[in-house]
């Protein structure tokens, strides 16, 4: 009985220790844990963790800056004003005129050979001719010679009427000539113009390129910042609206897009910016103008 008791009082004192032992493995396997759970947050502190952080506010402002950063684009591209167009326009005349001659060409060749065809007839025709004239001199009766009489006028007519059409493709022939030149001067000077257009529209393009790859930088900096679902619909509207504008501030109580009167109750739900808000007229983004910079 007293080793069984002094055995038990070995196990009680002993178990304390064991737990002190398995509480700091515990902790040290959980300290390695702890350290890679930061790791990857740190890791990942990028646009997902960026877009859970901001405010309403914060992903207006930033809409709105993107909204500056295109706008500055779109004026450039209208510093180079209808010059793009225009060139397109000459490119698309100048293929137009291409195919205009080579399809008039293809006709003289189609008329060349219907001249050939009834060239043939016609010597055929007069193979003809001779040959019942010839019949002509040994025919036994009266009906022979009125047989071989109207084969005679019958062949001359084919002769006549192959020379006429054969004068009609001529004709033909000689006014699609003429068109082929004045296609081909055409041609000759749509292709000056559009050089002088394309060297014109070259030396705008290559002053604002550099302007232009900047802000588009810029916005694309900007872009990684507003979560996809946002920027996509922002995109959907900018491109909707015929002036470009997605992101519009409050001007004289109206929409600055659409310019339709807000009710002072959304006015106000637009100055708290706890929700994005869109125009119900023409479904812009609007902001109150002290997060546009406006006084």
């Amino acid at each position: 009985m007293a080793k069984e008791k002094v055995t038990k009082e070995k196990t009680v004192a002993e178990s304390p220790g064991k737990e002190k032992k398995v509480a700091k493995t515990t902790k040290a396997a959980e300290k390695p844990l702890a350290e890679k759970v930061s790791v990857v947050d740190n890791s990942e502190a990028g646009k997902a963790v960026v877009e859970k952080d901001l405010s309403v506010e914060q992903k207006l402002s930033n809409l709105y800056q993107l909204q500056l950063m295109l706008s500055e684009i779109d004026k450039i591209k209208t510093l180079r004003g209808e010059l793009p167009l225009e060139v397109q326009d000459l490119e698309d005349e100048v293929a137009g005129l291409q195919t205009r001659i080579q399809n008039f060409q293809l006709d003289i060749k189609d008329i060349e050979s219907a001249i050939g065809q009834q060239k043939i007839k016609i010597s055929d025709s007069n193979a003809l001719i001779a040959k019942y004239k010839e019949q002509l001199d040994n025919v036994r009766n009266n009906r022979e010679f009125d047989s071989l009489s109207k084969e005679v006028e019958f062949q001359g007519l084919e002769v006549e009427l192959s020379e006429k059409r054969i004068r009609e493709f001529t004709a033909e022939s000689k006014i699609l000539n003429e068109e082929i030149q004045k296609s081909k001067a055409l041609l000759e000077e749509r292709r000056i113009d559009l050089k002088m257009k394309k060297e014109e529209l070259d030396e705008i393009v290559s002053e604002t390129k550099i302007q232009e790859e900047q802000l588009r930088e810029k916005a694309k900096q900007i872009e990684t910042s507003i979560e996809l679902r946002l920027l996509t619909a922002f995109k959907r509207i900018r491109k909707s609206a015929r002036n470009g504008l997605a992101v519009v501030y409050i001007q004289r109580d109206a929409c600055g897009g659409c310019y339709n009167k807000i009710p002072p109750q959304r006015q106000m739900d637009i100055k708290l910016r706890k929700k994005i808000i869109v125009c119900e007229h023409c479904g812009r983004i609007m902001i109150d103008p002290k997060l546009a910079g406006i006084e």
